[in-house]
């Protein structure tokens, strides 16, 4: 029997007035895949997943969420990574270390996303992809004065339909007070094996 395959991604939102705004203004750049991906900052790109893994995805990613906690975020100007890939984003100047932080963990050896990526992990909110070169310098210009904060209460899995628009799963909110760290469920075995001292 065949098991089913599911394209899930991990994302931190921006939300409003600022996820729509950046939403509307990138369908203006010509970017018609804005009305497929809402603004985002990802913690997790494309990535296939065996339908009956999904469980433990979700069980993975509520303990990364359970041992987090609500931190800034802030977003100011622009930048672009051409000429390697054509994009123009919004910069994530405040947030971006404990981004870093969440996509190490949603990603981490021997959980159930693990996954080598291809660019070194750079926390960016995308304004126009695979566009007309005027486009994307009209979009770098454009945002260059562009500023937006908010306090991140957590991060949500999406799932990719067959029209290739990104359908909100579940979302995971950080505590609202401070706890111990939680271990991951692949971690348990490890955390119990007896230390030794030199």
């Amino acid at each position: 029997m065949e098991v089913g395959i599911v394209t899930l991604g991990v994302s931190l939102a921006v939300p409003e007035p600022h996820g729509g705004l950046l939403q509307q203004r990138r369908l203006g750049f010509g970017d018609s895949a804005a009305v497929c991906i809402p603004a985002h900052v990802t913690l997790l790109p494309p990535t296939e997943v065996p339908v009956d893994e999904c469980p433990a995805v979700e069980e993975h990613l509520a303990a990364i969420a359970a041992a987090g906690r609500p931190f800034t975020m802030r977003l100011s100007g622009t930048g672009t990574f051409r000429p390697l890939t054509p994009v123009v984003f919004v910069r994530v100047v405040e947030g971006a270390g404990e981004c870093g932080l969440l996509q190490q963990r949603v990603r981490e050896p021997g959980g159930p996303l693990a996954r080598e990526l291809p660019f070194p992990y750079h926390p960016h909110v995308t304004v126009a992809h695979g566009i007309a070169e005027e486009a994307l310098d009209l979009a770098q210009r454009e945002l260059a004065g562009y500023e937006a904060s908010w306090t991140a209460h957590g991060f949500a899995l999406h799932e990719q339909d067959g029209e290739g628009v990104w359908r909100l799963r579940r979302e995971f909110r950080f505590p609202t007070t401070a706890a111990p760290a939680a271990r991951l469920p692949h971690q348990q075995t490890a955390a119990r094996r007896p230390q030794t001292t030199a």
